[in-house]
């Protein structure tokens, strides 16, 4: 199989080399827990208010909770959101 000259690395690469990887991959995970919490949260038919309540918080924590683009997260407040939704978290570290 001949092999395509045209063809450049992949954006993980480009990423990479740019010294914007970590930066990228950390804000896709902030955005991947935050829709999950929206999901539950929608799922079980909680108000922000009343998870607001039930986290012991207030409802602009929730908010900052669930806005994808808020880089802050405290494994605690996960904590409190999980343990909310009748979850618990899981946190895994894996090879670089």
């Amino acid at each position: 199989m001949k092999k395509n000259i045209h063809r450049g690395s992949n954006f993980r690469d480009f990423l990479k080399a740019e010294g914007m990887l970590e930066e990228v991959e950390e804000r896709a995970m902030k955005k991947a827990v935050a829709l999950q919490l929206e999901r539950l949260i929608a799922k079980n038919e909680i108000t922000k208010t009343e998870m607001a309540a039930r986290m012991k918080t207030s409802r602009a924590a929730v908010d900052r909770l669930l806005d994808a683009s808020n880089p802050s997260l405290t494994i605690s407040t996960l904590g409190k959101a999980a343990r909310a939704l009748g979850r618990k978290i899981k946190i895994e570290l894996v090879p670089a």
